[in-house]
């Protein structure tokens, strides 16, 4: 299990690298990732370290690289991934990776001007082409209305005048917009102006956006130039264009050549720029990808070289880092490859350190334990050197999900689709979407393929297939003696167990439950008492293993009045009164038979009277011979642990206080020294070959001149005996929470199997065929969806709990840092 169990051995190093050294030898200890620095300048502002001006740059690269893959992405160009993991260029390619960013955005900067300008010329002359097409029909229609005014004047013989002269402009507006523009027009010019529009049948592409837009033409005829100006001021407030229209037709058409010949020029023009444009990104594609992890690896760099601190001779970089102390051979190795490669004749230098600071918590992972870690983590990082839950979590967690989720047909189709995921594992981690649900499925895809598993197995225990029993091995029930008239008179038959010749006993049904008791209608109050004794004798097992664990706390940590003043009181508490109820239902189980059983006491008024002293006057009544003189014996042992747990442990550390031994604490570990200074007690561990526990960051390792505060400390015990004792009780009946998901579970999945698929189930012929297969896709929509993702969420987040609480605080405190090494594989990852 080695460093799963427990955290690597960690160590405070100090690094002394040439300035010339220093970028490749922090370059390898990236691509190593063991190496987490610490800040030498916290007092520092970020822009008055040393190399901020190099960040900046490569802040500047990256900018110019977001807009490139911007303009990639929009062209619909697929980025070339090759999975090549380039090393970090030197600080003289920087210059090199800089121009060629440079030259890319400004060339892109200026196809984009270019292709906007060429593109609103096009724009403008298309609205022009249309606005020439569309009001030749206006004018010809203008023209017969005044040849017709003309006609009436001289039929009535009026004084003949000169036709009255109408100003017009014409121009293109928004379709949406064009409603209101209409009633715009008439009310600020009283109804003086005469317009008429029609729209243009092909949606035009906005320059600038590039969405499709649908204009319309229109064209307003008005007289005086104070209604010119009013009419052209409303035009510019609706972002009108307005566009010059000669009068006559022969100019109209003269000018309608000249603009369909210049869009002809401009969508060549048009054409070779957008094929320009794509080779340059096609080009950029290809390396985008590579140019961004270069750009990434070299601004972490700096990052990290602004943590170290400059000599007095402005030569050499001091920093400090936490590492593995069995990696250590490794980041030497790394040092020297990064000395080699700079040049410098000067190696660098890594020099082992003392502290009183907690180290960060590291645990090895590999993708099978990482998803197991981070369910741990998630409730408290392990402080350092403390029992991890994580290696135990990848066998409880999935057991106590199936207890509650115990199906095997579901249980089948979870593990069906985690196993998907695993075989399909590269393909899918390079295909990677930002989708958040399907990243967090993906990561726990070896948590579901052992939920599943273990749904499986608890499924075949409780025989459930999709809430139907599989009768495998053949059922221990026998009605042979029985005829069918009885069956069918008889709604209800009482298969009495005594009757050897309906139940023989000697042949129990091999594994898990019996068949016959899907049909029972006292199935549910037979499955009630035996989930939750179940449940219970779970929960107990995994509370003391839990208390166990802190022995391993104890042991490492040396601690060995925690030992015999909280560790064993603990464990005969929690073993005299639930580890006895325990013991008591297994023999009940064992010691009444079918015979006897309507002699077998009630566990719950058992243990009630057991602490009442309250016992059976005949002796007959009693589970077994000296039950009384027992369980009064348990109950006065375990009221007696819970003054021990009160009272001893801050005696004998009043008793060192007053015979002057100082108790070293170390968060949970306590270490007595006799006439010791602090750092000669820590040298001295070192000598002797053990790491002593640190004490938290930022915190004293003893209170050298405080005042010894009894009360305090009595306190403190107080709460944490309060809380054993109080959550002993509360935890158990929390594991009843497996007892009553899982009855949910299985009725849930009765109810949809009896209200959906036997449906179809209950037609006989191809009438049922038909009818199940419409109602088969419902019934697996709905089976999927509540039994699965919500039925499999809900058990998830109770055992989740179950582990948080009722396991996990029995022995883990969680008061630990993450080891956060610098680690260019982790910086890919955080950007993809």
């Amino acid at each position: 299990m080695g460093s799963l169990f427990r955290s690597e051995e960690m160590t405070l190093a100090q690094l002394f690298l040439q300035s010339e050294a220093a970028y490749a030898c922090v370059s390898e200890l990236g691509e190593l990732g063991l190496v987490q620095f610490r800040d030498l300048n916290p007092d520092v502002n970020a822009f008055q370290r040393k190399f901020v001006n190099e960040v900046r740059r490569c802040d500047e690269m990256e900018r110019k690289l977001r807009f490139l893959e911007k303009e990639i992405r929009k062209a619909g160009i697929p980025i070339v991934d090759t999975g090549e993991n380039p090393d970090a260029p030197p600080p003289r390619e920087m210059i090199d990776l800089e121009a060629t960013f440079e030259k890319l955005e400004n060339e892109m900067k200026e196809v984009n001007t270019n292709q906007e300008a060429l593109k609103r010329n096009f724009l403008e002359l298309t609205e022009l082409k249309h606005i020439l097409r569309k009001t030749q029909s206006f004018f010809e229609e203008e023209s017969a209305r005044v040849e017709d005014t003309q006609i009436l004047i001289h039929a009535e013989h009026l004084p003949d005048t000169q036709p009255m002269r109408l100003g017009f402009v014409a121009g293109v507006i928004n379709r949406e917009r064009l409603p209101t523009f209409e009633r715009m027009l008439w009310r600020a010019c009283r109804g003086n102006v005469f317009l008429r529009q029609t729209e243009i049948e092909t949606p035009l592409e906005d320059p600038v956006t590039g969405d499709q837009v649908h204009k319309c033409v229109f064209i307003i005829f008005f007289q005086g130039d104070q209604l010119k100006t009013r009419v052209k001021k409303i035009c510019e407030g609706f972002r009108a264009t307005l566009y010059p229209c000669p009068e006559t037709p022969a100019e109209r058409r003269e000018m309608a050549i000249g603009v369909m010949t210049r869009i002809e020029d401009l969508q060549t023009v048009l054409n070779q720029t957008q094929d320009h444009r794509h080779r340059v990104l096609v080009s950029a594609a290809k390396n985008i990808r590579v140019w961004f992890i270069k750009a990434r690896k070299i601004k972490a760099i700096y990052h990290t070289l602004n943590l170290f601190n400059l000599d007095v001779t402005q030569k050499c970089l001091i920093a400090e880092c936490w590492c593995p102390v069995a990696d250590l051979e490794r980041i030497q190795l790394a040092l020297r490859r990064g000395t080699e490669h700079s040049g410098s004749s000067v190696p660098s230098i890594l020099n082992r350190m003392t502290t009183k600071q907690a180290p960060p918590t590291y645990h090895k992972t590999n993708k099978f334990t990482s998803g197991f870690q981070a369910l741990v983590d998630s409730y408290g990082v392990a402080s350092y050197c403390e029992v991890n839950p994580a290696p135990f979590t990848i066998i409880t967690f999935p057991f106590l999900f199936a207890v509650m989720f115990g199906d095997a047909g579901h249980g089948l189709i979870m593990a069906l689709f985690a196993l998907w995921m695993v075989w399909r594992e590269k393909q899918l981690m390079n295909q990677r979407k930002d989708d958040g649900i399907w990243s967090i499925f993906f990561g726990g895809r070896y948590i579901i393929l052992l939920m599943g598993a273990f749904s499986i197995y608890t499924g075949f225990i409780y025989n459930d297939f999709f809430s139907k029993s599989l009768n495998i091995f053949g059922s221990s029930w026998h009605m042979a003696n029985i005829s069918d008239d009885d069956i069918k008179n008889n709604e209800l038959l009482e298969l009495d167990p005594n009757v050897t010749a309906i139940y023989k006993p000697a042949s129990p049904y091999p594994f898990g439950i019996d068949p016959i008791w899907n049909l029972a209608e006292n199935k549910i109050t037979f499955l009630n008492s035996f989930k939750m004794k179940m449940s219970v004798t779970l929960g107990v097992i995994q509370m003391s293993f839990g208390v166990c664990l802190s022995l391993s706390n104890y042991r490492f940590f040396k601690d060995p009045l925690s030992m015999f003043s909280v560790f064993i009181p603990q464990l005969m508490f929690l073993m005299c009164i639930f580890g006895y109820m325990v013991i008591i239902i297994f023999f009940k189980w064992i010691a009444y038979d079918a015979s006897i059983s309507y002699k077998a006491p009630s566990l719950l008024i058992t243990m009630i009277n057991m602490f009442l002293f309250k016992f059976p006057d005949s002796q007959d009544d009693y589970m077994y011979s000296g039950q009384k003189g027992l369980q009064i014996f348990l109950v006065l042992v375990a009221v007696a642990c819970v003054p021990c747990m009160l009272f001893i442990k801050p005696y004998f550390e009043w008793r060192a206080h007053k015979s002057g031994k100082r108790t070293v604490r170390f968060g949970t570990v306590q270490m007595q020294v006799n006439g010791a200074s602090e750092d000669t007690a820590v040298i001295m561990d070192q000598d002797e070959g053990e790491m002593p526990p640190p004490p938290p960051e930022g915190a004293p390792a003893h209170k050298e001149e405080e005042e010894f505060d009894i009360g305090e400390i009595l306190i403190h015990q107080a709460i944490h005996t309060i809380e054993f004792c109080l959550g002993c009780i509360s935890h158990t009946a929390s594991y009843l929470r497996l007892w009553a998901l899982s009855l949910a579970h299985a009725q849930l999945s009765e109810v949809l199997w009896s209200m959906v698929l036997h449906i179809g189930l209950g037609f006989k012929g191809w009438v049922g065929a038909v009818v199940t297969i419409l109602v088969f896709p419902a019934f697996a929509v709905l089976t999927v969806a509540i039994l699965l993702v919500m039925e499999g969420l809900s058990a998830f987040l109770h055992a989740l709990r179950l582990h948080w609480v009722e396991f996990q605080s029995k022995f883990y405190k969680g008061e630990g840092h993450q080891f956060v090494p610098f680690s260019f594989e982790a910086l890919m990852e955080d950007h993809n």
